[in-house]
């Protein structure tokens, strides 16, 4: 006799820990997206300027917080993006006083928006020992950029080239290496357990490079660091619903106008935050590991960054199948929302 599948769910309130909210007309479009269903996230710091000091998060979580609907249950988690010039002393006073969850390393070049990311680690040296000294996570955008090395392969060599020998250098700094594209970094996260951790996003989970180049180019689902093969997407769900506490979600949803994305030379970015909760709990179901999902959305990432889970809850409940609006719409033009390629069932009540 087949068990019947449920078709409520009520978890601890889930937190991104890798979100892109921007800045301006486009904060104030997609802040409520993520505090709907969301209680806490680790905000990306590369805006234009980038957020590079304890003044400038400050600055910018207020600018959040007076994007959020009235009476929102979000918490904006800032991080500082680390580059060559960076205070060692500012990220420990940030640190100190509870400005700053995180400084983010971007390599220069990797992504958007990343020009005045490191191109020599050893002169973010004085800082990284700060941080692992104070217990400050790092998060990295784990590429590679030189031009030699195939775009699919940057994410392997810089485990192997910049991430490992980092880590022999400072066993002590906690890691988190963001958005993780590959067996290769799953493997590498299971082998080293002590003081690393991995997010893994939605559309990771859900597309492989097949899904951006076969059959004509959809830019609508290109993002950095580029989804792969087909296996390392299978790597990752099988990552995200095992239970271990090591992975844990950020979704590293990144809102552009479809303008920008559909261009001759279009951004990186996919925009998820509407439309995560019910996509993962469809993986999940469709996994079998439905009771797995408050772990990866709601538990491991508190457990990695020292903070307790979320005392609120939110229920899922499941029933006819739904699409989520093809775009929001933001002062600055339409932003596409992330299609799965199949139905959802699940929604978040309220």
């Amino acid at each position: 006799m087949t068990e019947a599948m449920p078709d409520r769910l009520t978890l601890r309130r889930p937190d991104d820990w890798h979100l892109h909210l921007r800045d301006g007309a486009m904060l104030a479009a997609v802040a409520a997206q993520s505090a709907r269903d969301f209680g806490r996230a680790i905000v990306m710091p590369n805006l234009v300027p980038p957020v590079v000091t304890a003044a400038d998060a400050v600055a910018y979580r207020a600018r959040i917080e007076a994007a959020l609907p009235e009476g929102a249950d979000f918490t904006p988690l800032m991080t500082l993006y680390l580059t060559e010039e960076t205070d060692p002393e500012d990220l420990r006073r940030a640190h100190a006083e509870g400005i700053t969850t995180a400084v983010k390393l971007y390599p220069a070049g990797a992504t958007t928006n990343s020009a005045s990311g490191v191109r020599d680690m050893a002169k973010v040296m004085p800082a990284l020992e700060v941080m692992a000294e104070i217990g400050m996570p790092l998060c990295v955008h784990g590429e590679v950029t030189s031009p030699e090395i195939d775009i699919f392969d940057r994410e392997a060599v810089f485990i192997d080239k910049v991430l490992a020998p980092l880590r022999r250098q400072l066993p002590d700094l906690r890691v988190v290496m963001e958005h993780v594209t590959t067996a290769d970094a799953v493997d590498y996260v299971r082998d080293n357990p002590k003081n690393l951790g991995a997010t893994i996003t939605t559309h990771h989970l859900v597309i492989n490079r097949n899904h951006i180049l076969a059959g004509g180019i959809r830019p609508d689902y290109y993002c950095l660091p580029v989804a792969k093969r087909e296996t390392h997407r299978l790597a990752l769900a099988e990552a995200a619903v095992s239970g271990d506490a090591r992975f844990f979600l950020g979704t590293d949803s990144a809102p552009h106008v479809q303008a920008a994305k559909h261009t001759g030379c279009g951004c990186a970015g996919i925009f998820t935050a509407p439309v995560t909760m019910p996509i993962l709990a469809e993986m999940f179901e469709a996994a079998g590991r439905l009771n797995r999902l408050e772990q990866f959305a709601s538990l491991n990432g508190p457990k990695f960054y020292g903070l307790p889970p979320n005392e609120a809850r939110i229920t899922m409940t499941r029933g006819e199948a739904w699409s989520p609006p093809a775009q929001i719409a933001t002062g600055e033009g339409p932003v596409t929302v992330f299609d799965p390629g199949f139905a959802l069932h699940w929604r978040v009540e309220g």
